[in-house]
């Protein structure tokens, strides 16, 4: 059954806010969808009140690994610039300390046979860093570690998983290299290659880097809470070291939705850039594929129908942005807890089911 936009903005604001106050976990969450197809913008956000938090949809939110979207248009940005290419060496930019013994697997060194794009397709096979030194935090508050030493960590403690190519495993060290090669051509931290590139020229002026830098322009909210397992990380100042390049981005949706549409429109990469970075794609999993730093949802019969198509990425929070072309719609929001690393997706999807009953603005 058709319904109008102002049915299914209401129905998609009651699911939302309803989610936020039966789940006993949740402090605050934040939703942002927009299309002009339908006529519909809607902006909001919900404090738990359970938890007695305030939310207001101004404030900047930590998009974990959305973030790592802001790092594949960045290498695209270089590459377009003639800076460096998606098929060169890492071992072009990396220093040898760093490559000594990188990818190891089966006996085999392979490290000089990872290329960018293997990087940014999470098919290098190189072991995920994250997850272990996350641990190392929450059990030790004053952990720190810099992202160059996470990747040396992880190479002195963790296994590679296959030769570059040769398989898909998603992982924040790929991430992290990435940023580390950024550097390297730009000869500026990363932090300010992505203000530079990104948050300038969109406009994103109340866009950061978590524990990074700060704003461009003042914000008049403080940026929302993110926890795991209870924990408040945006409190643990040693987890910009482990999230780095892989998911650092701290904004309100409203800016994420300028960045959203400079891609949609083509006004930050080039519409050929943009579809190669979404065709070098590898299987994520049922329904999903993965290209240089872009999820996606297509097409599989019976598990996941045609009109579910959409591309962005998601984070571990519960954050997701995405952009759906059939209702050329953007989705934008997080619930800041890592218990709906999976959940925020669900709600996303169930959004677009709504949407897609709408009835097409005159």
């Amino acid at each position: 059954m058709r319904q109008s936009a102002e049915q299914v903005t209401l129905s998609i604001e009651n699911a939302f806010r309803k989610q936020v106050q039966t789940d006993s976990k949740l402090r605050s969450a934040y939703l942002l969808i927009h299309s002009e197809k339908l006529g519909i913008h809607l902006n909001i956000a919900e404090g738990s009140k359970n938890h007695g938090t305030s939310a207001y949809p101004q404030q900047p939110n930590y998009m974990a690994s959305v973030g790592k979207i802001f790092t594949s248009v960045l290498v695209a940005i270089l590459v377009e610039q003639g800076t460096l290419s998606f098929d060169d060496p890492i071992a072009d930019y990396l220093d040898t300390l760093l490559l000594e013994k990188l990818h190891i697997y089966k006996d085999t060194d392979y490290t000089h046979e990872i290329n960018i794009r293997h990087l940014l397709n999470q098919t290098s096979g190189l072991f995920d860093n994250f997850w272990p030194l996350l641990d190392k935090l929450i059990a030790n508050p004053a952990f720190d570690i810099s992202p160059r030493e996470a990747i040396i960590w992880g190479k002195e403690h963790l296994t590679s998983h296959f030769p570059p190519g040769k398989g898909f495993k998603y992982t924040d060290t790929n991430y992290h290299l990435l940023g580390l090669i950024i550097e390297s051509v730009t000869n500026s931290p990363f932090h300010v290659a992505l203000k530079q590139y990104i948050f300038e020229p969109v406009g994103m002026l109340h866009s950061s880097m978590l524990h990074y830098s700060d704003s461009m322009a003042p914000c008049p909210y403080p940026m929302a809470d993110f926890y795991f397992r209870g924990h408040k990380l945006n409190e643990y100042k040693g987890y910009a070291g482990l999230d780095y390049a892989g998911g650092g981005v701290v904004a309100p949706n409203e800016d994420l939705l300028k960045f959203m549409k400079s891609l949609v429109n083509h006004t930050l990469l080039t519409r050929a850039t943009i579809e190669q970075m979404m065709s070098d794609r590898a299987k994520y999993g049922i329904g999903i594929d993965y290209g240089y730093g872009v999820m996606q949802f297509i097409t599989v019969p019976l598990l996941m129908p045609k009109v579910f198509n959409a591309w962005g990425h998601a984070g571990a929070t519960g954050a997701f942005m995405f952009y759906h072309p059939q209702t050329e719609a953007y989705l934008i929001g997080t619930f800041n807890d890592a218990s709906y690393e999976r959940k925020g997706v669900r709600f996303m999807m169930k959004t677009i089911h709504k949407l897609s009953k709408c009835v097409v603005a005159e």
